[in-house]
């Protein structure tokens, strides 16, 4: 193995998660994080008056990277290499100090667990870039990475407990209800007039947030980053940034944050509520992270009640707020993209319809997307005296359906490795729910309808076995026999109940 090498005056550091110089000698792992710190001018603003970027290249594979600025005369260039073998670089910049510095380092085969970035595969589902099927199970808490240390750290040790393989986080913090918390960091200095200076980053916000983003790509999950949102109402202000400052803070988010492999991007929260921004911002929004991001990690934007053009090129999935998930079918041909109904509203008892529902129905809401071929997103809202709600703030899960959803998620993650799709076109799946994988796997669900009997139509020249599940006692009965052709199941017994169907060859 070949050792890393570098011009003199040039740290090089490599990382899976949290960026540690002292593995520089072990090379790189596939898909990990290699890093080039350097040293330059601090005069003036560095993050507006210098421009640095890295042409990385391994055989006919080159890939230009934007570096920022890190504080303190410190400048970092992060890069995600995919090919093993050796990489070479070159920097780019107008400071003689940082132009022309080149190298060399290893890239070598990616750890256990390791299986890549995500992105999207058969046009309505994802897949890793190992080959791996990723089935998406989010959650959503907001603001977790704005609270204390303790409650950080809490919130991690409940994630790494859950079923749930994706998390949509705002980059700003919150001003809003049960969030009304000054943060520890905040992302910009102040002028001396008490003012944000938007043209100064705080490195040590940065710093902060992207541990946390190791942090969970540690965990294997992927991080759906909000860099958006309406719930400032003037606080603070960073909603109501001028475009210059928009699209400066957004490419240097990408250039801080793209080499982390478990990212996405998600351009705003209930983006039609920030009237600060025309419609032609989102847009211009899309194209600057799709240009700054050589590794095209996914990229959606999140509804209120409008919903934006999902069919625009740079939206790679669309991403719904929408408790109808009847709908699913009828987007997917819309769209022709993933669809992630990321909020369907919330398990909990809050005093607004979006935040009471009972985990029963929270739980059905994933059982009707996912058959049809759609993904799911949980929120939990369960009032605290502290105000610490998951959906929030973080901490624990005080819910019923994570457990629900961790017996649904295996399921789904049984039979062959592909997406599933809307299975049958008679009447009857309009009210049934059905999916299949393969004409060898496939699942029916129920919902509130609790039919005494149960007669459909299988795939020609196959024999299946069928067994009943229950969703909410997390049960499966097999049916004894066989079933071909036009078959009948009775009984099923009561309502939220599904019939898993799977040949008997396989």
């Amino acid at each position: 193995m070949r050792t890393l090498k570098a011009p003199r005056g040039v740290i090089v550091c490599c990382a899976v998660c949290l960026l540690v110089c002292a593995s520089a000698l072990a090379g790189v792992e596939k898909w990990g994080t290699f890093e080039l710190t350097l040293k330059g001018p601090s005069d003036g603003n560095p993050f507006v008056d210098v421009e640095l970027s890295a042409r990385f290249s391994n055989g006919d594979k080159a890939v230009i990277v934007r570096g920022f600025y890190d504080g303190g005369g410190t400048y970092r260039i992060r890069f995600m290499p995919d090919k093993p073998g050796e990489w070479r670089y070159v920097t780019k910049s107008d400071t003689a100090e940082l132009d022309g510095k080149d190298g060399q380092f290893e890239c070598t085969k990616p750890s256990a667990g390791n299986h890549g970035p995500v992105h999207v595969r058969d046009t309505y589902h994802f897949g890793y870039a190992d080959g791996t099927m990723y089935y998406q199970f989010g959650t959503t808490c907001y603001g977790w990475v704005h609270q204390s240390e303790k409650l950080q750290q809490q919130t991690l040790k409940t994630l790494a407990d859950s079923p749930f393989n994706k998390i949509r986080m705002c980059v700003f913090p919150k001003w809003f209800t049960y969030n009304h918390v000054e943060p520890v960091y905040y992302p910009f200095e102040k002028k001396q007039d008490g003012r944000w200076d938007f043209s100064r980053f705080n490195p040590e916000f940065f710093r902060h947030f992207e541990k946390r983003v190791g942090d969970l790509m540690r965990l294997g999950i992927q991080a759906d980053l909000i860099l958006f949102h309406p719930y400032d109402f003037g606080h603070w202000g960073f909603d109501r940034m001028d475009s210059a400052s928009d699209d400066r803070y957004l490419r240097y988010v990408v250039a801080r944050l793209a080499a982390y492999r478990n990212v996405w991007w998600s351009m705003a929260n209930e983006w039609d509520l920030m009237k600060t921004k025309k419609p032609g911002d989102w847009d211009r929004f899309f194209k600057i992270v799709q240009a700054e991001d050589p590794y095209n990690h996914p990229r959606s934007i999140h509804n209120a009640g409008k919903f934006y053009d999902h069919t625009k090129p740079w939206v790679t999935h669309a991403s719904i707020q929408s408790s109808n998930l009847a709908e699913a079918k009828s987007f997917r041909k819309k769209y022709g993209k993933p669809i992630i109904f990321d909020e369907c509203q919330y398990e909990g008892n809050v005093p607004w319809p979006w935040g009471d529902l009972p985990a029963k129905e929270l739980l059905n809401r994933f059982w009707m997307g996912m058959l049809v071929g759609a993904y799911v997103g949980h929120g939990e809202t369960y009032l605290d005296p502290n105000d610490v709600l998951w959906w929030s703030k973080g901490g624990v899960l005080d819910g019923q359906s994570p457990a629900r959803i961790a017996f649904l998620r295996k399921l789904v993650e049984e039979g062959p490795q592909v997406g599933f799709e809307p299975f049958g076109d008679s009447w009857i799946w309009d009210s049934y729910p059905a999916g299949e994988k393969t004409d060898d796997y496939i699942l029916i669900y129920f919902g509130v309808h609790r039919p005494s009997s149960f007669t459909f139509a299988l795939p020609a020249g196959k024999k299946y076995k069928a067994e009943v599940i229950d969703p909410w006692q997390m049960s499966i009965t097999p049916l004894d026999g066989t079933f071909k052709g036009r078959a009948k199941v009775k009984p099923l017994g009561g309502p939220y109940l599904a019939l898993r169907l799977r040949n008997v060859e396989h």
